[in-house]
């Protein structure tokens, strides 16, 4: 995010949790990064492959808990991000959270950012989760791009 960028927009948390998984491993992301770390946010980026819904989840949950973007003995917490990792599958898989029983396999990326959006209105902090990757019938060439968002309060 150049200095012109910046001026131009205000990237709110969804935006920046979106662009941290859509930019994962190319230079762009040191500039996402800064903006997060500026505002306080804590983020993690992680990968899974998968034909079942419990090991995507289960993936996202430990990277957060590892990582320290929440507290795992929270109930409170872990829900909260329990909700944003299945808003999210939702969008990768248009709406029906089923893989492997209908054949289906996904090999993903995902951030997961947590921060104070005070300035908006809403007041607290809130949880983020992107997912980028493929989905598709198991076998190479078979699958296509997708994108999907989780946003939930603590």
């Amino acid at each position: 995010m150049s200095n012109q960028v910046k001026q131009k927009n205000n990237f709110s948390m969804g935006k920046l949790t979106s662009l941290l998984v859509l930019l994962h491993n190319t230079e762009l992301v040191k500039e996402v990064e800064q903006e997060l770390d500026s505002r306080g946010y804590n983020y993690t980026v992680g990968k899974v492959g998968a034909m079942e819904l419990s090991k995507v989840v289960a993936a996202v949950e430990t990277s957060a808990k590892n990582n320290h973007i929440i507290n795992a003995n929270s109930y409170r917490e872990v829900h909260a991000l329990y909700h944003a990792i299945l808003e999210a599958i939702q969008g990768v898989s248009r709406g029906t959270l089923q893989l492997g029983d209908i054949l289906r396999t996904v090999g993903l990326t995902f951030s997961i950012v947590r921060g104070n959006i005070d300035s908006s209105g809403y007041g607290g902090e809130w949880i983020s989760v992107c997912v980028y990757g493929t989905i598709g019938a198991p076998k190479k060439g078979f699958e296509h791009d997708a994108l999907g968002f989780g946003f939930n309060h603590i």
